[in-house]
């Protein structure tokens, strides 16, 4: 898609329903939905419009500096894209548009560990890549994992750790997702009056690199999408505990973020065992249903956290959102499903038009609220909006 094509997206939202027509109904549910009643999911939003802003006026904003600096890197921007997985489905080699796109805007980027392409791909496409492991089911293959991804060159090492179970994603098996993928005439229909996702997506996908894998769950290539065996593959977590992130942490000599955590005793324990930041988050609200809107517990979490890092996910569509969880504290933010959308409808081009839309709407809210720099968004500048 051309740049002028995109012009006409003048939001993060826009993205959303442009994919929703553009990719067939069991994936948009896919990346769209959360669990059960999307109790969670509808909270992770509504908990933005709990404050509104102070601003300062007659601030000489006429320089502007929206970069955030992390682990000693610095980025154009305090937002990153969160991790996805199966992007490669929702759009051609999504993994690498997504990581390239942010690479080239100086912008944060996890790779998802349940992802189509291999990780040594991206790495190569887009240096300084995050990546965000999955810890396998048994010790060795959790070491084994670890020192693949040491090899591939990742410098941050993200473990998600809110996933002990597996969901109860109810939208999926009505909208016909599963995983597996498993082939039926309704799949089929889908795929042919989808013709662009079909024809640009899939078929390219299987015409130049085969039937997708989920490549980076262990250090060996793991089961075909549509294998009985994916289930398996993602079902041996539930006995997993903070002994195996400790071994994690004696392995990996780089930044180590944990991701998932929600109270203040977890934070205390990533950071008793040497984790060098937490994201705050619920996953999207597509883990346990009725879990807390990160944005609620985030002050408790940063006033106990220190001067130890807390980010930031679940929710956050725009700037003024952005600046929300930078006034309560929070280092950076992290958006998953807009820029999933964008490269559906647009590839790396798309994903580099949300990233500058959402930079662009920092730095305005920025001189809107009467500061020049990320450090100077204070707590100060939030009251409450609600009225109980």
């Amino acid at each position: 898609m051309t740049a002028h094509a995109l012009k006409r997206y003048l939001s993060l939202h826009d993205f959303e329903n442009a994919a929703r027509k553009r990719l067939p109904k069991p994936l948009f549910a896919y990346v769209s939905g959360a669990v059960e009643d999307e109790v969670s999911i509808n909270a992770n939003r509504a908990a933005y419009g709990h404050y509104a802003f102070k601003p300062n006026v007659l601030v000489d904003v006429s320089t502007i500096d929206t970069s955030v600096e992390l682990f000693g890197q610095r980025y154009t921007m305090p937002v990153g894209v969160a991790p996805m997985g199966i992007a490669a489905m929702t759009s051609y080699r999504g993994d690498i548009a997504l990581a390239v796109a942010a690479r080239k805007a100086g912008a944060l980027c996890i790779m998802s560990g349940s992802s189509l392409i291999r990780l040594e791909e991206v790495m190569q496409a887009a240096p300084g890549t995050w990546f965000q492991a999955y810890l396998p089911g048994h010790q060795e293959q959790i070491d084994a994992l670890i020192r693949r991804v040491q090899a591939a060159g990742v410098e941050t090492l993200v473990l998600t750790v809110d996933t002990p179970v597996t969901a109860n994603r109810e939208n999926n098996i009505r909208a016909g997702f599963s995983t597996p993928l498993r082939p039926s005439l309704a799949l089929a229909w889908q795929g042919v009056t989808h013709p662009r996702w079909l024809l640009g997506t899939f078929a390219r996908t299987l015409l130049h690199h085969g039937m997708p894998h989920f490549e980076n769950n262990y250090a060996t290539r793991g089961a075909p999408i549509m294998s009985s065996s994916v289930l398996r593959d993602f079902a041996d977590r539930g006995h997993l505990n903070w002994e195996h992130v400790l071994r994690v942490r004696a392995m990996w000599k780089g930044p180590l973020v944990i991701k998932g955590i929600l109270n203040v005793a977890d934070l205390r324990r990533a950071k008793a065992i040497g984790a060098d930041a937490v994201i705050v988050s619920n996953h999207g609200g597509r883990q346990l249903d009725g879990s807390v809107a990160p944005l609620r517990v985030l002050p408790e979490m940063v006033e106990a956290a220190g001067d130890f890092p807390v980010m930031i996910d679940s929710g956050v569509r725009r700037g003024t959102d952005v600046l929300k969880a930078l006034a309560l504290g929070a280092r950076a933010a992290w958006i998953g499903r807009p820029f999933n959308y964008a490269a559906t409808i647009g590839g790396e081009a798309g994903v580099a038009h949300a990233l500058e839309l959402i930079r662009q709407e920092v730095r305005r809210d920025m001189g809107m609220l009467g500061v020049t720099s990320i450090a100077g968004i204070a707590p100060d500048h939030l009251c409450s909006s609600r009225r109980d």
